[in-house]
């Protein structure tokens, strides 16, 4: 491995790590109406899906194609499709802890998912941050620079996840939670380290994240509860994705 992708892509995962960790702490952004920095953070996560990891997506079609050969050859679209099962999925977990919530208000347990739908998110939400983490070292478009817009992006993500998170599932993610999604990025990484999947295998991989953040963002920003700053996410999706197309 390049040496020089190595040193930035694990002081870039010790540094996702620490956004689960500590974004706890900025209490600020538990202001209604939503705080313009989370809006503004969703805005550059939703750009990088869109400038960035896409057009990717259709380059790598082919390669995708190629690789499964006839047996799928009834799947057009594969990473499409993978993308599409990634935002599926995290949708029907963003339901299952809401109605837990209510489940739980209704008996008199407080405004919080019950342990079985935690442990649901967190294991989901740890095979996400693993992901990030392998594809720290392995990406489409390889590079320090490209690096860092992805880092720049997903640390960003990180801070609307951990806010959704904390809101779901109160003190025992503050307790366990943060710190099994701070070390699933860490062990990623080191999975990346030691070993490469195919370009396929990578691209659906990507696609899946793909997916996965576009519905996390909106999740966040679409109830009319939040009051979300319509204007702070366009200003970060717009600022984003004109860096990105400087690359």
């Amino acid at each position: 491995m390049n040496p020089t992708i190595f040193f930035w892509s694990g002081l870039f995962a010790i540094a996702l790590a620490l956004v689960h960790l500590f974004a706890g702490r900025l209490r600020f952004l538990e202001a209604t109406p939503r705080n313009i920095w989370l809006s503004f953070a969703s805005g550059v996560s939703v750009a990088y899906v869109f400038i960035h990891i896409l057009p990717e997506l259709s380059k790598a079609q082919e390669t995708v194609t190629g690789a499964v050969g006839e047996a799928l050859a009834f799947l057009e679209h594969h990473v499409y499709l993978l993308a599409l099962l990634g935002l599926a999925i995290f949708y029907g977990l963003e339901r299952t802890a809401l109605v837990s919530r209510q489940r739980n208000q209704k008996a008199g347990k407080g405004d919080v998912t019950e342990e079985g739908v935690f442990w649901l998110h967190i294991v989901s939400f740890a095979f996400y941050n693993a992901l990030i983490g392998y594809l720290l070292v392995h990406r489409e478009e390889p590079g320090v620079l490209s690096l860092f817009f992805f880092f720049l992006a997903m640390a960003l993500h990180f801070v609307v996840n951990d806010f959704g998170l904390r809101e779901n599932h109160k003190q025992i993610y503050q307790k366990l939670g943060r710190w099994i999604l701070a070390a699933a990025i860490i062990l990623g990484w080191a999975i990346g380290v030691r070993s490469e999947f195919s370009k396929a295998a990578i691209a659906l991989l990507f696609a899946f994240l793909a997916g996965g953040v576009i519905l996390n963002v909106l999740k966040e920003e679409l109830p009319e509860e939040r009051q979300s700053r319509f204007w702070a996410f366009a200003l970060g999706a717009g600022i984003y994705a004109v860096l990105l197309l400087t690359l």
